[in-house]
């Protein structure tokens, strides 16, 4: 109670630091890197990732592109070439005339090589950057060939992919934020007592969002995933907290409405105890997400939980000085909550719980078999997440459409393999499905022709002291259940031949991402549970609450994600492993709130039923209202957003927020009833009321 008071007396100087504290922020905001590129948060360790810092060690080559040029002479094409191999950070090109020299027809090539590289009007080149996928410089050098191209080149390749990535997040992000205050102010002014008071709120708020993507700086970057979704999900998730204080505020004024400070000074004390309890399951789901072996987890993990912990730090001492400050304007902007009151809902509520318990459980089944196919069909590829009309798309479908290419694989096999087994292998290599060609020094000249004859700069582009380099065109599209096999196959052909080659790219990138998380979800969603229930044991000190809490909202993860299923929907594969733990970390305090306001009654005195409609027609106007605050923080981003990895997110967020409303409001209260007995023998404080229950039936 004594610092409450203190954060009262000091809430100017609060209020100062805190909007000095926003300088550093912003220039902490502008320092920090945003990574695009999905594929660097796998585990270092793995082959493929090993095999990515081999080819830049060995070869001084990152990212790697195909162009397709369209109604061009191969003179003009020559002249790009040499353009485009002029441009920063451009380590080299291949088209023919890098082998062939341009004074010799391109129909004298042999016939593999001619439609390589060919086909109707268009001709391909490969580009090689000396810079990684996603390192700024790749990018600037895409954007930089792009100029260069003109209209009739189309660049393929990850970093481009990564480039449209950016400029299109770069664009949408502040709307997204926009939208996200907008909606929240809107359902707040609705659901609220005053008009003045949501804003008063998001204020708070913004500046504790400033704060926490400030404070990113110290981890150098964070992904382009984190940077779209951290303002939205902090401002959904912690607007509660401001919602609790003003409540607090306002009883505490019926008792002390002479003196606004000491009120104040009380609803700060009441309001952290709350909050606290509140803000730990939500802590809980963004901590589970740190234990994924794919560590954009962690990244999304540790930013948001540090958000809600700002979050909690402004509610009781920014949002207080802010609410003192502006008490009178305050109180001149009040008006009726259009939330009427709750008892006669609740009496209906309990009337037909035996019925809403087993539709409950009838949903359960069907809700259960979606979640589970949701996470079957789940796509890893993120040119999926982009609009038609994007570059990148443009490019991979020209790829598609004019050369029968869907991805590329690399393979570095020792350069002690001899010559005759490498031959070996990469004709082994052809005969694999899917596989459209590998080319390699061996296969751009003939077996009878030395290999000596080659240019010195070509031989430096696929051969090193250590690795030798070879293409792999394939017909099967990355992350696709074709490619995966192929991949298979492929790498157990070169491990017969040299067992400590690599097959690296994007394909066998996105294979190990399927794998790695794959195991994830399950890693993830386990310790989500299992904190969640620790904490609601120790907060309500009971054995069988936290089974029926987490139950409930388990359920309604399983009827959200399931109607992924339903609806056709694919999602893609972060949104399912993210939101079964934000959900149930974000909306179990729905549970918790109605729960806790049981027990008190419970041990009160009061019957079980009597008990229960207390708690539910007490607990329905807070869940409504952060249920609703969340919905709407995230709905408009969820419609609006042209990237598919944030809007899916934010749909399932918006809809999982009703769903979990839903399911507290209608199931929990049956559930206590149905298991009050049990409930009382195992909960501290309440096994007397099982004692005299057991004393009522036996007489």
């Amino acid at each position: 109670m004594q610092l409450a008071r203190k954060i009262v007396k000091l809430r100017v100087p609060i209020l100062v630091l805190a909007l000095l504290l926003l300088i550093p922020s912003v220039i902490g905001i502008a320092g920090t890197r945003i990574n695009y590129d999905i594929l660097t948060y796998l585990p270092e360790d793995m082959e493929t990732v090993v095999g990515q810092d081999e080819l830049m060690k060995d070869f001084g080559k990152g990212a790697f592109s195909l162009i397709v040029i369209e109604d061009m002479q191969p003179e003009e094409v020559s002249q790009l070439r040499k353009s485009i191999e002029a441009v920063d950070h451009v380590d080299s090109v291949i088209w023919y005339d890098s082998f062939a020299g341009s004074s010799i027809p391109m129909e004298l090539l042999p016939e593999h090589l001619y439609k390589a590289f060919n086909a109707g009007d268009a001709t391909m080149m490969a580009v090689f950057f000396d810079s990684s996928t996603s390192a700024d410089v790749t990018m600037d050098a895409v954007a930089e060939i792009r100029s260069i191209c003109g209209k009739q080149c189309f660049v393929a390749g990850m970093s481009a992919l990564v480039l449209d990535l950016k400029n299109l997040c770069e664009k949408e992000e502040p709307v997204y934020v926009a939208l996200a205050v907008v909606f929240a102010a809107a359902a707040m002014v609705l659901f609220l007592d005053s008009w003045l008071a949501p804003l008063i709120f998001l204020a708070c708020i913004g500046m504790m969002v400033l704060l926490n993507l400030g404070t990113n700086v110290f981890f150098g970057e964070i992904s382009y995933i984190t940077k779209a979704l951290a303002a939205v999900l902090q401002l959904a998730v912690t607007m509660d907290y401001s919602i609790f204080l003003w409540h607090s505020y306002n009883e505490q004024l019926k008792t002390h409405p002479d003196d606004h400070k000491e009120a104040m000074a009380l609803a700060i004390h009441h309001t952290f105890t709350s909050v606290l309890g509140s803000s730990v399951t939500t802590v809980a789901g963004f901590i589970a997400l740190c234990f994924m072996t794919f560590t954009m987890g962690r990244d999304l993990g540790i930013v948001m939980a540090k958000g809600v912990v700002l979050g909690v730090i402004g509610c009781v001492t920014v949002l207080p000085a802010l609410i003192l400050l502006l008490d009178k304007p305050l109180e001149k902007t009040k008006h009726r909550s259009l939330i009427p009151d709750m008892t006669k809902v609740s009496r209906i509520l309990l009337k037909i719980a035996p019925v809403l318990l087993v539709v409950f459980l009838i949903i359960a089944f069907p809700a259960w078999y979606g979640y589970q196919k949701t996470n079957d069909e789940v796509y890893y590829d993120m040119g999926q997440c982009l609009p038609e009309d994007m570059e990148y798309v443009i490019a991979n479908s020209k790829l598609r459409d004019k050369f029968d290419i869907a991805s590329t694989h690399m393979v570095l096999a020792d350069t002690s393999t001899s010559e005759a087994d490498v031959r070996a292998m990469l004709g082994e290599m052809e005969k694999v499905d899917g596989v459209k060609e590998v080319l390699g020094l061996e296969t751009l000249v003939g077996k009878d022709v030395p290999m000596e004859i080659l240019p010195d700069h070509l031989r430096r582009v696929l051969e090193s002291d250590h690795w030798k380099l070879f293409l792999i065109i394939s017909e099967y599209k990355a992350a696709s259940d074709d490619v995966n096999g192929q991949i298979n196959e492929l790498n157990g052909i070169l491990k017969q031949y040299d067992p400590s080659g690599m097959l690296i790219g994007e394909a066998p990138c996105m294979k190990d991402l399927i794998e790695t998380t794959g195991h994830d979800f399950n890693v993830v969603n386990a310790i989500s549970i299992a904190l969640v229930f620790l904490i609601i044991f120790f907060v309500c000190r009971s054995v069988t609450l936290p089974i029926l809490l987490i139950s409930v909202i388990e359920v309604a993860i399983f009827i959200n994600l399931g109607l992924s299923h339903y609806l056709g929907t694919s999602l893609p594969f972060i949104a399912p492993i993210s939101i079964s733990t934000i959900q149930l970390g974000a909306t179990v305090d729905y549970a918790i709130l109605m729960t806790t306001r049981y027990k008190k009654e419970r041990i009160a005195g009061q019957n079980k039923h009597d008990a229960v409609q207390t708690a539910l027609s007490t607990s329905i106007p807070s869940i409504i209202v952060s249920g609703m605050g969340l919905f709407a923080a995230t709905f408009g981003v969820a419609v609006y957003s042209n990237i598919d990895i944030v809007s899916s997110m934010c749909m399932l967020m918006a809809r999982g927020a009703l769903i979990s409303m839903a399911c507290v409001i209608l199931v929990l209260p049956a559930l206590l009833l149905l298991f009050d007995r049990l409930v009382c023998a195992t909960t501290v404080g309440m096994r007397k009321l099982s004692h005299k229950s057991i004393a009522k039936s036996s007489n």
